[in-house]
């Protein structure tokens, strides 16, 4: 299936929508969302880990009203959220106070239930596309029910692609070569600062005819503006000083081609035959069109050559 319509190749990542560090209304939600859909940006994605539900219940209220047929979806298993008898602040990253908790879950009852969960919560009847949701420390399960039930539900037709989001390239590698799976989430392991993807699974999904959905392209923040703070993050942790570093010679190089760092960090991953689109998470509608704009920005071809001269991007990266 086509993840991304023609012409357009930037979709929206929910995460923030489920309060990712630091807490957005209902009301801001909804007109992130709305912003989205008026910039022309037709795939959005979500998980049961963001915000324990919150954001799936977000993505849904935004959406409701939209033409089902004119946008493709996709939400993750793996986690399991269930009522606990008190509220308590998430720590996982979410700043939601409830009585939800996740417990990890890749047994073809817990795919089930939370396809079910999922649905019912963005308020629709299908999920075009299921991703295995960061299965690192649990490869065996993954293998033996979870993929399993998933390409059970493909066959059926209940789903229309299958796959895995993972922050690291390694296992997503060994899915794409073993499992007949359609698609894979690569969070920031494709970005114009760690572009070590190119080792293992970009190559692979080439061969196997996956296609990828690259997110985390500013890697959490490092690359998200024109010159990166000192207590920016890489990875959602503090960046080190070497990778700070490396941001400023990319931004350097970036300026002297009368463009941006974050432009050129969202350009980048598409560059790459295996790359079907980008999802990029934005909490306001303020970041959605700024974004898009970014994405609508024409990079000149030399600052890619420029870049790998000065040893800032690998040589055989592939580039607009």
């Amino acid at each position: 299936m086509r993840l991304f319509p023609e012409g357009q190749r930037v979709g929206l990542g929910g995460a923030p929508l489920g309060n990712l560090l630091g807490a957005v209304s209902d009301a801001e939600a909804a007109a992130t969302v709305d912003a989205a859909w008026s910039e022309g940006w037709r795939y959005f994605d979500t998980a049961p880990h963001y915000g324990l539900g919150l954001a799936e219940e977000r993505l849904g209220a935004g959406l409701r009203g939209k033409p089902r047929d004119e946008y493709v979806l996709s939400s993750k298993v793996g986690r399991i959220i269930y009522d606990a008898p008190d509220a308590a602040t998430d720590d996982e990253g979410f700043a939601v106070d409830t009585t939800r908790r996740r417990r990890w879950d890749f047994s073809r009852d817990g795919v089930l239930r939370s396809i079910e969960d999922s649905l019912r919560r963005i308020g629709t009847d299908r999920l075009d596309v299921v991703f295995v949701h960061d299965p690192d420390d649990h490869y065996e399960e993954a293998v033996a029910t979870a993929f399993p039930a998933l390409i059970e539900l493909r066959e059926q037709g209940v789903i229309g692609a299958i796959g895995s989001g993972m922050n690291q390239s390694a296992m997503l590698t060994r899915f794409v070569r073993e499992i007949d799976i359609d698609v894979i989430m690569l969070a920031g392991r494709y970005t114009l600062i760690d572009p070590d993807g190119l080792d293992d699974v970009l190559p692979a999904c080439l061969a196997n005819d996956v296609q990828v959905v690259a997110v985390g392209v500013f890697n959490s923040g490092l690359m998200s503006q024109p010159r990166p703070a000192a207590d920016t993050t890489f990875n959602y942790e503090p960046a080190a000083q070497s990778l700070l570093d490396k941001a400023n010679k990319l931004a350097d190089v970036c300026e002297s081609h009368h463009t941006t760092l974050p432009a050129a960090a969202l350009a980048f991953p598409l560059a790459h035959p295996a790359v079907a689109g980008i999802a990029v998470g934005c909490r306001t509608p303020e970041e959605v069109r700024t974004n898009a704009a970014l994405a609508r920005t024409e990079i000149p071809a030399a600052l890619w050559a420029d870049l790998k001269s000065a040893g800032l991007l690998r040589a055989d990266a592939p580039t607009p």
